[in-house]
């Protein structure tokens, strides 16, 4: 029913991924797999929704907080997740990033400890950085292709006096570990022990695979917390911007919404987006699933592909998200060598595991949201430029 397989061209566009590719490679002429967004277009019901809302021809100031937007939140988290959501605690922001920076400043002062599972997302590290917190990592580590947590560590780094939050990234990027129930309750406990409040950042909650199971952080949370997340991840929408989230207090969400209407003058969403996110929610559900097939198809690939050419390596796809958290550890290739034998010589763009921090040293993050043509090219120049090390 959907076309996942034919290319579109996205060369001016304005794209991040294919026309801004020089801004962190340093030449513009590579095949990029980098930023998370996928080279597919959305969803024909949505845009049909959006050319139906663009022939009515005005596009003045717009509001989320009516009955159509929070039904449909409510709707997805009840089919998806069999979760029942309290729309009196949905809040609205232009990104996830933007929600996340503005509980942060809520939430903690200056200087205080934000703990985090890394590797971690880059806009994790920059966020902290840039509202003048300090990061602490709480490494995950690799056993038997899982990606285990140290509940030791992560107690004594929220016991301290200086943490006042607790950062959650779930499903998880960019491992694609996904949060069991019972390990979200041992974390949510640990948090309530010590008085430490949680951000989860659930963009990627739809892109499981397999007999995953995502569990909404409202689901387990016991002391004050915030849910945030977004349509765009699953339905390739990031440029319309919007995201929406859950704030479990109303003392909370009360100085959130005051900060997004009276201080920083957001009051009117981007009404595309409100619409794309109703649309999404309400008749995009076969689409989605649809194309969660060939997604899990093409991480399937990268690892027949990759296992038949360094069988050492026993990769294997991840829980959760379109992103394949390459570990080539086992074939002691220099990461900064390796960057550049693919920049320079192959031609394309992966991301470098240290992008998301010491932790990420010896992997890659591959995008694999795109059609098979483009992915088999992709994986054709990574094996070959692996190779070429070997070589040397």
């Amino acid at each position: 029913m959907f076309d996942f397989s034919t290319p579109v061209d996205r060369h001016g566009t304005w794209c991040t991924q294919w026309d801004y590719i020089a801004d962190r490679f340093g030449q513009d002429d590579l095949l990029p797999f980098t930023i998370s967004d996928m080279d597919f277009a959305t969803a024909p019901c949505i845009l049909d929704a959006m050319q139906q809302r663009i022939g009515h021809g005005v596009f003045g100031y717009s509001r989320w907080q009516h009955e159509d937007f929070l039904s449909a939140i409510e709707h997805w988290y009840q089919q998806r997740f069999a979760s029942t959501i309290d729309r009196q605690m949905v809040v609205y922001g232009p990104s996830v990033i933007y929600i996340v920076a503005q509980l942060l400043r809520q939430w903690t002062q200056p200087g205080s400890h934000i703990v985090t599972f890394t590797p971690a997302y880059d806009a994790f590290y920059k966020t902290v950085a840039g509202n003048d917190r300090q990061l602490i990592a709480c490494p995950l580590s690799k056993t038997d292709n899982h990606w285990i947590m140290d509940v030791d560590l992560l107690e004594s780094q929220l016991a301290s006096p200086h943490c006042q939050l607790l950062l959650l990234c779930s499903p998880h990027n960019p491992t694609g570990k996904v949060w069991s129930k019972a390990e979200l309750q041992q974390i949510a406990a640990l948090c309530q022990r010590h008085q430490v409040k949680v951000i989860s950042d659930e963009i990627h909650m739809d892109m499981l695979w397999g007999d995953s199971q995502h569990t909404p952080w409202s689901e387990v949370a016991t002391c004050e917390w915030a849910l945030i997340t977004s349509a765009s991840k699953s339905f390739n929408i990031p440029a319309l911007t919007g995201a929406y989230g859950l704030i479990s207090s109303p003392a909370s969400r009360d100085a959130y919404l005051h900060q997004l209407k009276q201080c920083d003058g957001l009051s009117s969403p981007a009404v595309l987006s409100v619409l794309a996110h109703i649309t999404a929610y309400r008749q995009g559900e076969s689409w989605l699933d649809a194309l969660r097939e060939y997604l899990q198809a093409n991480l399937h690939y990268v690892a027949e592909r990759l296992n038949h050419a360094f069988p050492q390596l026993n990769w294997q796809p991840p829980q959760s998200t379109y992103l394949a958290w390459i570990d080539l550890r086992p074939l002691a290739i220099d990461d900064d060598e390796l960057q550049q034998e693919l920049i320079n010589q192959q031609k394309v763009a992966i991301m470098p595991g240290t992008t998301y921090g010491d932790e990420g040293k010896g992997f890659l993050r591959l995008n694999v949201g795109c059609p098979r043509s483009k992915l088999e090219s992709g994986v054709d120049k990574l094996i070959a430029g692996i190779q070429a090390m070997q070589t040397r």
